[in-house]
């Protein structure tokens, strides 16, 4: 038999075999250690290090520096960690799986209960223990009798919530079962470098860092990422929906347009208060908006626009796509492709130059920049500001102070916007915000840029290093931050994304990724898009918009 094995999708080594084997008899601990190898992949399916092989195969070796690998990685310290729980307390109480912040997820006790010192250190001994007894972690499928019996034991109503007439793959580690999305890795000795930070009322577990394998010594703790979050569950109180199950159930009983309206008024309200917010700073005349890729930036900047107006202020867009320098000055990446999204990539002496001569009241000329010949035109656009008007830069450098170095801090405020929360399916399952921006631009690439969904899943990669450079280490720098998630939308993006990942075929690199994004989708309720309002930002992403894009 001949088999070939691929180290993060590339060509790792080919071994012929006499006879049928397990994988632990061709790969090596040592090799496992080494390469930080999670978990195993036959055409597209998860094998544990006991798989046998019997035919000629290829198998994915899947590493944790792989973007895969990273979030096995972080789901099965997430699994550890709920394993730890279980031991620590028992059945009461749960923990719950938050959001993201900083390099960790930040969780809680459920019903307001409050971590302690000793808890976090009666945790992480517990998870190091765990760790210790390199228990193998294995998926096993239960029918619908035996996983309610099992999660009935444990009081997972919120497992319960979402359980299928179908079967239902769970992991199981020594007696424990819990149900996760994603894959997770085949043995806790793999989980091996973590940490618990106490945060009151809850705690945040932290991982290492994605392209060298080692945790930060001093964490960072994002503090006005961490109060848009809390504000996002204050929001979620006032809807009366705290996960997939009650969004679900809100469908059924016909309670979903209440959850739209309100959603949406509560966004407006946002937008209203940092209107209000910028017009109180007399000073101000610039203001930037910056954030990830499909957050809803441009609906965001139009509806801010209206508030602006509303108090008497006049918004003047600019692009900073006008910018460029001409392609034979602009940096390029290791590869030799052009990097745009570097912030080097933009005249910053000429837009500094002219954003100065706007505030002092003198009329400019804005740059064209002409991307098919890469180099900048006359425009014949003169622009000057009155009184009231205002300048709106939207563009991935907002937050960066490098981009506006000249312009007094009192004179421009910082927006950041994100799709930074959306439901969890369960405590211990969150719907990641990369998932959720990545969703959205399946949709929006497909129908409105012409883009397959498979050159969409395989750009993404490229898409997040991009952000992880150039905007989410400057989110801090922002005045406000407005969190354009909408619990509802991937109810309403079902119906328009499983067409799409059911096109991605078995020979796409993406093939598994496409599945994982079906599966997080299974556990969603469609909702008609026409309940969606013609200024949501959601509108952005599945058309019919009363903005112009």
């Amino acid at each position: 038999m001949r088999v070939e094995l691929r180290l993060n999708c590339d060509h790792y080594k080919t071994i012929t075999l006499a006879k049928e084997s397990k994988i632990e008899n061709i790969i090596t601990r040592k090799e496992i250690c080494e390469k930080m190898i999670l978990i195993f992949r036959i055409n597209h399916e998860y094998v544990n290090y006991d798989y046998l092989i019997t035919e000629d195969c290829r198998i994915d070796l899947i590493t944790f520096y792989s973007p895969e690998g990273y979030r096995i990685y972080q789901n099965t310290a997430i699994f550890i960690l709920t394993k730890a729980f279980h031991n620590v307390f028992s059945l009461k109480p749960k923990i719950v799986i938050e959001h993201s912040i900083g390099d960790g997820v930040y969780a809680e006790k459920f019903n307001g209960n409050i971590f302690t010192l000793d808890d976090v250190k009666a945790l992480k001994r517990e998870m190091k223990s765990i760790v210790r007894k390199k228990l193998p972690i294995r998926k096993q499928v239960l029918g619908t009798e035996e996983a309610t019996k099992i999660f009935s034991r444990m009081n997972r109503k919120d497992v319960l919530a979402n359980l299928k007439p179908q079967k239902m793959e769970v992991f199981y580690c020594d007696n424990f079962y819990d149900y996760f999305v994603s894959q997770l890795a085949d043995n806790t000795a793999l989980i091996s470098l973590f940490d618990i930070v106490y945060h009151s009322p809850g705690i945040i577990l932290r991982f290492p860092e994605k392209k060298k394998f080692e945790l930060k010594r001093k964490f960072d703790f994002p503090q006005k990422l961490f109060l848009t979050h809390q504000e996002h569950d204050k929001w979620l109180k006032i809807l009366r929906v705290h996960d997939v199950g009650a969004l679900n159930k809100a469908v059924e009983n016909n309670g979903i347009i209440d959850v739209i309206q309100v959603e949406e008024a509560l966004h407006e309200k946002k937008i209203v208060f940092i209107a209000e917010q910028i017009w109180r700073k007399n000073d101000v005349r610039i203001v930037l908006i910056a954030g990830p890729s499909a957050s809803g930036k441009t609906t965001f900047a139009k509806r801010l626009s209206i508030q602006l107006k509303v108090n008497g202020l006049f918004p003047r867009i600019i692009s900073l796509d006008n910018y460029f320098l001409p392609r034979n000055l602009t940096p390029k990446k290791e590869n030799g492709d052009y990097d745009f999204e570097n912030i080097n990539a933009l005249d910053l002496k000429l837009l500094n130059k002219n954003l100065q001569e706007l505030l002092s009241g003198k009329e400019v000329e804005i740059p064209k920049y002409n991307f098919i010949s890469g180099k900048r035109e006359r425009s014949y656009n003169r622009i000057s500001l009155k009184e009231k008007d205002v300048l709106v830069i939207e563009g991935i450098h907002g937050l960066n102070e490098k981009l506006t170095i000249s312009i007094p801090f009192n004179q421009k405020v910082k927006i950041y916007v994100s799709a930074l929360n959306n439901l969890n399916i369960d405590a211990h399952n969150r719907i990641a915000t990369t998932d959720s921006r990545l969703m959205r631009r399946l949709v929006r690439d497909y129908h409105f840029r012409g883009y397959s969904p498979e050159q969409t899943l395989e750009r993404w990669d490229s898409v997040r290093e991009g952000e992880d450079r150039n905007i989410f280490p400057y989110q801090e720098n922002a005045d406000f931050m407005f969190n354009s998630a909408l619990t509802y939308e991937l109810g309403v993006l079902k119906k328009y994304l499983v067409p799409l990942l059911k096109k991605v075929g078995k020979f796409c690199p993406k093939y598994s990724e496409a599945k994982r994004l079906e599966k997080i989708l299974l556990h969603l309720e469609h909702i008609q898009d026409n309940y969606v309002p013609s200024n949501s930002i959601l509108r952005e992403f599945i058309g019919n918009s009363i903005f112009k894009y």
